[in-house]
Order: structure tokens, then C-alpha cells, then sequence
């Protein structure tokens, strides 16, 4: 099948915004399949923001200690091969079509099992597992796509288990309280395991800490055995001195903006050390800085053009609003921004633009590409909420927001520099990156 074949066929099962919580029907197409998870060591990450990032800086120190590695993360940016990755490249199209058509054949027979079919992101995770298993990495770093307990990536036993700041998002599915939500992503703390925690709240803490007493894993939290000792901001990022498990990291540059990259990079590089020895053997500190040299964080504060600046960031959840505005305000203070808003349905809109609000002169609220993106008159009367109405405008197509919020915030910033941050969504953020050319 032809790589454009592929997509239509996948688009005729369920979306990632409808789900069935379940782990049978991805358990009998991996069994089938001749669980090719089972064949790789792997680093599970789940939380509510920061996987994606978190992932990409474990697969680039792994990968520095000349592991073969594969990647598997969502949503994506651009193109469905992103989600794909091994040796620190996305899979052409056409390898994602022969993956495809060797795992085709299996899809219908497990669909006739069950009254649910598999759905598009089942489908995908049991793609990575068998480009993982064909390839053959050494070393897999699993994203879940929402949740942990019964998030289809969960068929892996992984070793390591990371759990980013967890805070409320897809409360439809994951519960209506901290507390639940964190119960459903320690689902991924497997007996035995070594799970690595970022800073939490106190009730997701104290939920995740249960479990891991529960089947016996051993803990390692962020503040406490590692952490950020010191960050410097500097041009096109920061610079670091981490506290890992075995030792202290110094003079580590980050080419990401923001406190939460940071943490971030502490998080990845204690996961990288529980993997590779329970965290007991240390790291040889030049292959972290060369690592983290290297790594990239696409739709995350990205900064797409300079002068004026227009940055394009994933948040879509008030909690990555927030630590989004705490960069801008940290990092881009002397730009005067106004924010590009376009935001999916079910999303805290309200809760999104109050972090924003802050940091910015004004929102233009607009659309995406996504067919779940609420229109502007259901999202402008909350942005007036918020910001009240004379820092409040519209324009649809994207293109025409980003033009009229460079318009507004130069006639803001007549003495400092200014420009736009588009965000809301992933979507948002990917369609920001192909507006501009980004690959």
C-alpha cells in the first residue's frame, strides 16, 4: 500500500479522542503478532505534560551511550512516521507502509473478536512494537497516549517507569480529580520496576508512592534523590548543573527555553541512569552534555522566526499554559506577544488563556486544522472573560491571525522588539510549523 493508502485506512478507525478503555484487544494483536514487545528493554513515560520532551532527551542519551534505540510518542506535529522513530529518525513513509501491510493482515481478525474494533492508536502502538522488534532496537522509550493503567502502550514490562508532573486533562476518560488521574497513569509501575518521578502534587505523590509500594518498585522522586541544582539562562537555551542518582552534572547545555525543560532534562537523565544500572553506575558527564546538546523539542516553545520573534508551543491544558507563561515571562520578557489561540473541543479553554493572560498584550483567537477545534465565537466570549474586550480580536486562517497578532503587537512594542506564540493545541503547534517550514 501507498503511504497516503495507509493514512485513509487508519482514519476509518476510532480517533485518539474516542476511546474504549481496554488492554484486550491491543493484547490479542500483539499476541498474535508473536508479542514483539517482549523482545526489547524499554522506558514507559506517562504524566500529563512533558512526555514528548522527556522521551526525546532519554532517546538521545541513550542513543549516546550507542544504543539502538526506537521512540514511540503522540500526538504528532506534522506527519503520523513522527510517532515512529528509530535511531533518532522518523520512519520514512514507505517503511511505515510496509509496517503497515505486515500488520494489516491481523487487524480484521482481531476485530472480529471484539464489538469494538481496534481503534487508529492501537493500531499504532502495535506498529512501533513490530518496527521495534524488526529493527532490532535495544532500548524502546514508550509514550502513552493517555493515561497508563489501560493506555495500549501498556503491554510493554517496562524496566523504567517516568512519570512526568501529572495536573487535570482528559478528565472524561481519566477522572475529575488529581487523585484519579494519577491512579490511572501508575498504572505503568510494573512489579520490580524502577520508577522515576517528577515533582508532583502532594495528592498525585501520595497516590503514585502507594503503588509503588504495592508491587515492590524501587523510587527514585525529582527534589529529593535528583533534581535541577542550577540552570543559567543563555542564548538559544540554558545551562545546567544536574543532580543525577550517582552524581552531580555540570555545565549541561539545553537548547530548550523554560524552568520546565529543566526539569525535564533531570527527569530524562535520571530515568537514563535507573536503565542502565538501577542507579547505581553513573554516566560519563561528557556523553550527557553531548547529548543534550543535541536535543530538540519540536512545537515546544520553538521559536520559528526571529524579528519578529513567532514561537509556537503544544500547551493545551492550563497547567502547560502556565508553565508555557513562566518561560515567556522568564525568557521573552523584553518582546511584547500577543497570543495565537486555537483550541481543541473539551479542552479548559478559560483555564488555558487565564495562565496566558498575564504575559501577553492581547489573543487572536483562530482556528486549526483539526476537525475537533472549537470555532472562534465559542471560544472568544470566554477570552473576553478574561481579557476583556478590547484585547480580544479573531481572524481565520491561521495565517491571518499570526498577521494581525504581528500587527497588534507591534503597535504595543513601539520601544522593545515584539511578535506572536501560537499555541492551545498540538495541532495548533504543528500547523504553526508547516505555516512557517518547518520539517
Amino acid at each position: 500500500m501507498e503511504f497516503h493508502a495507509v493514512e485513509d485506512a487508519l482514519r476509518t478507525r476510532w480517533p485518539e479522542s474516542k476511546i474504549e478503555p481496554s488492554l484486550e484487544r491491543i493484547r490479542d494483536l500483539v499476541d498474535i503478532l508473536g508479542s514483539p514487545q517482549q523482545v526489547f528493554a524499554s522506558i514507559h513515560v506517562a504524566g500529563t505534560n512533558g512526555k514528548t520532551s522527556v522521551a526525546r532527551m532519554v532517546d538521545e542519551l541513550l542513543r549516546e551511550l550507542n544504543l539502538r534505540t526506537g521512540r514511540f510518542t503522540s500526538p504528532h506535529l506534522q506527519s503520523v512516521t513522527e510517532r515512529i522513530v528509530l535511531d533518532g529518525e522518523p520512519v520514512t513513509e514507505e517503511r511505515f507502509a510496509e509496517i503497515y501491510a505486515e500488520v494489516e493482515p491481523f487487524l480484521e481478525i482481531v476485530d472480529r473478536k471484539h464489538e469494538v474494533r481496534l481503534s487508529f492508536f492501537e493500531t499504532l502502538v502495535a506498529m512501533a512494537y513490530a518496527a521495534f522488534a524488526d529493527a532490532p532496537v535495544e532500548a524502546a522509550v514508550v509514550e502513552t497516549g493517555m493515561g497508563g493503567l489501560w493506555d495500549a502502550t501498556n503491554v510493554i514490562d517496562a524496566k523504567v517507569a517516568v512519570l512526568t508532573p501529572i495536573a487535570m486533562d482528559h478528565m472524561e476518560y481519566l477522572g475529575d480529580s488529581i487523585e484519579s488521574i494519577a491512579a490511572e497513569k501508575a498504572g505503568i509501575i510494573k512489579p520490580g520496576s524502577f520508577a522515576v518521578l517528577g515533582a508532583q502534587p502532594a495528592s498525585a505523590a501520595e497516590v503514585l508512592l502507594a503503588r509503588i509500594a504495592e508491587v515492590g518498585a524501587t523510587v527514585a522522586r525529582a527534589g529529593v534523590e535528583f533534581g535541577v541544582r542550577q540552570r543559567d539562562m543563555g542564548v538559544g537555551g540554558q545551562m545546567l548543573q544536574l543532580q543525577g542518582l550517582t552524581g552531580q552534572y555540570d555545565d549541561v547545555f539545553l537548547p530548550l527555553h523554560g524552568a520546565h525543560q529543566a526539569d525535564n532534562a533531570a527527569l530524562a537523565l535520571a530515568s537514563v541512569e535507573a536503565f542502565i544500572g538501577g542507579g547505581r553506575d553513573g554516566i560519563d558527564p561528557e556523553a550527557v552534555r553531548a547529548a543534550f546538546a543535541r536535543v530538540s523539542s519540536p512545537g515546544r516553545l520553538e521559536a520559528l522566526r526571529r524579528g519578529p520573534v513567532v514561537l509556537a508551543d503544544a500547551a493545551h491544558n492550563p497547567a502547560g499554559a502556565a508553565a508555557l507563561a513562566t518561560a515567556l515571562d522568564e525568557e521573552f520578557a523584553a518582546s511584547n506577544l500577543v497570543a495565537v489561540v486555537a483550541v481543541l473541543s473539551e479542552k479548559d479553554v478559560e483555564g488555558i488563556l487565564a495562565a496566558l493572560e498575564p504575559v501577553v498584550q492581547a489573543v487572536v483567537v483562530t482556528m486549526n486544522s483539526s476537525p475537533r477545534c472549537l470555532p472562534p465565537d465559542v471560544v472568544v466570549p470566554v477570552a473576553v472573560d478574561v481579557f476583556g474586550d478590547d484585547r480580544v480580536h479573531q481572524a481565520v486562517p491561521m495565517a491571518d491571525a499570526v498577521e494581525l497578532g504581528l500587527s497588534l503587537a507591534e503597535q504595543e512594542g513601539a520601544i522593545g522588539g515584539h511578535g506572536v506564540v501560537l499555541t492551545g493545541s498540538v495541532v495548533t503547534a504543528g500547523d504553526a510549523r508547516s505555516l512557517f517550514g518547518a520539517e
